[in-house]
């Protein structure tokens, strides 16, 4: 089922996520919406808060972009109770927009590499791994969701200043998307 994204301005995107149990009612198939709604909206990523849901889960499929990032040809993953424990202090530009921000493109910086503990969802048992690259900087993306971020907190006081009036169309419902979305 494809669900509503949520946009920017909205409440839920400024809270910080829970973890959860594998007990967690009807996890199967909101991680399968979750898939589609990524799919449909033509994303690489998806955070449960952007579908209104503040649990620490988000899902990622950067394959689409191996022609230029080799690294991510096979990077298709479901990251649950999602913590980064490490990062590296050396930072990397990065070209990002987001689902929930339809419109703006903007170069931040991020951690060229992380150490994140999650849970598998096949399993339910806790793992910690290195990620790197360009995988990285997908996974500290659907990662700030958790944490109530949106990339445009990681600009500078000017260029956040400049997208003053764009952030207010979107939050006002005047962003064109080809996707259902939740207003604030």
């Amino acid at each position: 089922m494809l669900l509503p994204i949520v946009q920017y301005g909205h409440p839920v995107l400024r809270k910080t996520s829970v973890d959860i149990t594998k007990d967690y009612e009807g996890l199967d198939k909101l991680i399968s919406d979750m898939w589609d709604t990524m799919y449909k909206a033509e994303g690489i990523g998806l955070a449960a808060p952007q579908i209104g849901r503040n649990i620490r889960l988000f899902v990622i499929d950067a394959t689409c972009l191996k022609d230029d990032h080799p690294e991510v040809a096979d990077f298709k993953r479901v990251f649950l109770n999602a913590h980064i424990t490490e990062r590296s202090e050396t930072l990397v530009d990065s070209a990002e927009g987001c689902l929930s921000l339809p419109g703006i493109n903007e170069t931040i910086k991020r951690s060229s590499w992380i150490k994140i503990r999650h849970t598998d969802v096949e399993t339910f048992e806790e793992k910690e791994e290195l990620i790197e690259g360009y995988c990285a900087i997908v996974v500290q993306h659907e990662y700030d969701h958790l944490d109530g971020k949106v990339f445009t907190d990681h600009l500078g006081a000017l260029k956040k200043r400049l997208l003053k009036g764009k952030l207010s169309a979107i939050s006002a419902g005047k962003a064109r998307t080809h996707y259902r979305v939740t207003l604030p």
